[in-house]
């Protein structure tokens, strides 16, 4: 049971922090999964340490307190979405980081669409946009079981999705549908073509004009020409 005066321990650091491919491997979980810092991703490998050393103790273990004890570590796992129902114990010594990584309300909200990004997921969370249930969670870090998955989503009275869907209506009424804005253009286009019919027959008599004016400015210069003559 332990000190009641004094927490378990929950996380712990690695012995050999400052090797270079651990260094890039932890940076690399840190950014897929938005974590805060590397202490959430301690968090997780410590409790999947305990969950290893549970199996291995098993293996090692006789017949009776196998059995006695092996279904109540599986269907706790199961239950926790961590492993299938038909997992065994060398399925639980094959997890790692990345499957308590993806238990995290932050990283099923980014699945389930409701965010973009892990860090706008993790925003959501804090500020109080994400209920499981009737129930709205504020913790990125807390782990989603297997029932509770379903029922992510946002709360009724987010102001996110107010404004999400403020912006869509600004959006549609701006650009419009593109199928109506092809109709307005080609009833926008009518009118023109209107336009150039009727230039069409004022053009040509013009055209027509032409040649009776100089007939005219011809006839004048004739009877100039007789009556200088005169």
């Amino acid at each position: 049971m332990g000190d009641p005066k004094y927490s378990r321990k929950k996380s712990a650091r690695p012995r050999n922090p400052w090797q270079r491919n651990l260094l890039k491997e932890e940076l690399e979980l840190v950014g897929n999964f938005g974590l805060r810092n590397k202490k959430e991703l301690h968090v997780a490998s410590f409790e999947l340490s305990r969950i290893r050393k549970q199996a291995r103790q098993l293996l090692a273990a006789t017949t009776e307190i196998r059995t006695a004890r092996e279904p109540i570590l599986l269907s706790s796992l199961t239950r926790k979405g961590i492993v299938t129902e038909d997992a065994t114990l060398d399925n639980v010594l094959a997890l790692n980081v990345s499957n308590f990584l993806e238990r995290r309300l932050q990283t099923v909200v980014l699945k389930k669409g409701l965010a973009r990004t892990p860090h706008q997921a993790r925003q959501l969370v804090i500020h109080g946009h994400i209920a499981i249930g009737e129930n709205r969670i504020t913790i990125p870090s807390y782990a989603v079981i297997r029932n509770e998955e379903p029922l992510v989503k946002m709360t009724e009275n987010s102001t996110f999705v107010l404004q999400e869907i403020a912006t869509k209506e600004l959006k549609s009424d701006t650009y419009g549908n593109p199928d109506e804005k092809e109709g307005l253009n080609q009833v926008e286009e009518k009118p023109a073509e209107k336009a150039k019919a009727e230039e069409k027959p004022a053009e040509k008599a013009k055209a027509e004009e032409k040649p009776a004016e100089k007939a005219k400015a011809e006839e004048d210069i004739k009877t100039k020409e007789e009556s200088t003559e005169k």
